[in-house]
């Protein structure tokens, strides 16, 4: 799938069913919250979300006084909603409307956060593309916290297969520049009221 085609496949998705219609919609992202809150407890601590899209994430931590927060989304769909619904907030935040697997960054986070973004690279060489740039953006020191589907979670989202992981088989992809740190199981239930099992994964990038 070209970036072209992904790009349209998201925003499709988006103004389809709304930022509250789509399959991993979440009110109050209480997981990921909890976990940045555990390992980034520093509101001066800068977070980059990948594959934010339209989440509420963004609004939880600016509330809680986070200054340094980045979204990147392939969506500028997904982008847009965010901003609506943030108003003059938005401009407290990066927005990038970039593919993951292409995109350099300028600078290092504390933070990487990435629900239901990775599971969709089921290309080795996209894969390959995400952990570089993962290396490259995120401090030594600093974490990675990565969601996708758990071994027994769905085998498609939004109509587009995924690589489903346990916490061994993420950590072998991901590599030795990161050590898992904690691991979770969290079972989302979708607008529809559908369940879907994830596995959300903690790693800490080691010092070189």
């Amino acid at each position: 799938m070209t970036d072209e085609t992904r790009r349209s496949h998201w925003d499709a998705a988006y103004r389809a069913k709304g930022e509250v219609g789509v399959s991993w919609f979440e009110d109050t992202p209480a997981v990921s919250l909890d976990l940045i809150r555990k390992y980034a407890p520093d509101p001066s601590s800068s977070l980059i979300d990948i594959g934010g899209g339209a989440s509420r994430l963004v609004d939880v931590l600016l509330d809680e006084g986070m200054k340094a927060i980045t979204v990147l989304d392939l969506s500028p769909a997904a982008l847009d909603a965010a901003k609506a619904r943030l108003g003059a907030r938005a401009g407290q935040v990066q927005w990038l409307a970039l593919d993951v697997t292409q995109w350099e960054s300028d600078r290092t986070y504390d933070i990487w956060h990435d629900r239901a973004a990775f599971h969709f690279l089921t290309d080795a060489g996209d894969r390959g593309a995400y952990v570089e740039r993962l290396i490259a953006a995120v401090k030594p020191g600093g974490h990675a916290i990565i969601a996708t589907f758990a071994p027994d979670g769905p085998e498609r989202c939004s109509g587009l297969p995924v690589v489903r992981y346990d916490a061994a088989a993420l950590s072998g992809v991901i590599g030795s520049s990161f050590r898992l740190v904690e691991a979770l199981r969290h079972v989302h239930t979708t607008p529809g009221n559908a369940t879907q099992a994830f596995q959300v994964s903690v790693f800490q990038r080691v010092a070189q």
